[in-house]
């Protein structure tokens, strides 16, 4: 194993730690720390796989904006942060069956997906910035469109949230 594998592997380790954490932490703050954290060590990760632009997009689009904005819209609405008996229900097996079916279902069809997939950098012109962004607006531009909407119905739904007259009477 080279320097830059056991690297890899240990900032993997502490990324997928922060990810358990913030998926199973029961008060939101922390939670959102945490993804902090796993968002950082992804970012980490892209370093050491040298796509340096990868993770400073990384850093300033996830970790500057996205926490930011859930931290932002948890102090605009005033939300309980801490754990909530009433939210805690019995389905909690059962939600655990389907996140792990999912994620499943997830792996596999990446795995499918890609199998055969590869890009050979050693021929010239392969992994210049005119054939990436000839990939990504070309067979890409899907996955590229799915991923910007998704955007916006965050920025919508922080939006609605941070709304103080919705529900109020004599408003519809």
């Amino acid at each position: 194993m080279t320097g830059s594998e056991i690297i890899f592997a240990l900032v993997g380790v502490i990324t997928l730690g922060a990810a358990l954490l913030c998926v199973t932490s029961r008060n939101v703050v922390r939670a959102a720390l945490w993804l902090v954290v796993a968002l950082g060590g992804l970012a980490g990760l892209y370093l050491v796989l040298s796509a340096e632009l990868v993770a400073v997009v990384q850093i300033l689009i996830y970790v500057g904006a996205v926490v930011v904005l859930l931290l932002f819209g948890l102090m605009v609405t005033r939300a309980p942060i801490g754990s909530q008996p009433d939210l805690n229900t019995a389905n909690r097996p059962i939600a655990i069956v389907v996140a792990v079916a999912a994620f499943g279902l997830l792996v596999t069809v990446q795995v499918e997906a890609f199998r055969f997939a590869y890009v050979d950098l050693d021929i010239p012109g392969r992994g210049s910035p005119e054939t990436i962004g000839g990939a990504l607006f070309g067979s890409w531009v899907l996955p590229f469109e799915v991923l910007s909407v998704l955007l916006l119905a965050a920025l919508i739904g922080a939006i609605a949230v941070t709304r103080r007259d919705v529900g109020a009477k004599g408003h519809r």
